[in-house]
């Protein structure tokens, strides 16, 4: 599918994007909001930096469809297609699957479900008393 900038997006470029993406603050500002505009700027001026020239609406754009991907190959996986799949969704699944697990597990309270890293991240006082 061709971008709004016409240009496809290449394998080094995706990685960049990707790799922006996995920025936990990249992440927690896409979650908080809809209209995401200034984080799709910032995210066109690191890639930038790594001389990959795409403006925020290139980087919104690649960002959706690569989302839509991974959501529809994972709705396909859990219903047990496993033949359905697509480039990079292992990154995709470290950050997108990481967040689903997240609020999943935000509504019942067993620690002993939550992997480790989740629990070490509590404050000190939550783990002393």
């Amino acid at each position: 599918v061709a971008n709004e900038g016409g240009k496809h997006w290449t394998v080094n470029e995706v990685r960049a994007l990707i790799r922006i993406w996995s920025d936990k603050t990249i992440q927690q500002q896409l979650e908080g909001t809809v209209r995401n505009k200034r984080i799709f700027e910032q995210v066109a001026a690191r890639l930038q930096k790594f001389g990959i020239d795409r403006d925020w609406k290139q980087c919104r754009t690649k960002y959706k469809n690569l989302k839509h991907e991974y959501k529809s190959v994972k709705s396909a996986q859990d219903s047990g297609i496993s033949s359905k799949s697509m480039k990079f969704f292992n990154e995709l699944d470290a950050i997108l699957g990481h967040s689903t697990m997240e609020q999943a597990s935000k509504s019942d309270n067993d620690e002993s479900e939550r992997p480790p890293e989740w629990t070490e991240a509590k404050s000190e006082k939550d783990s002393i008393g």
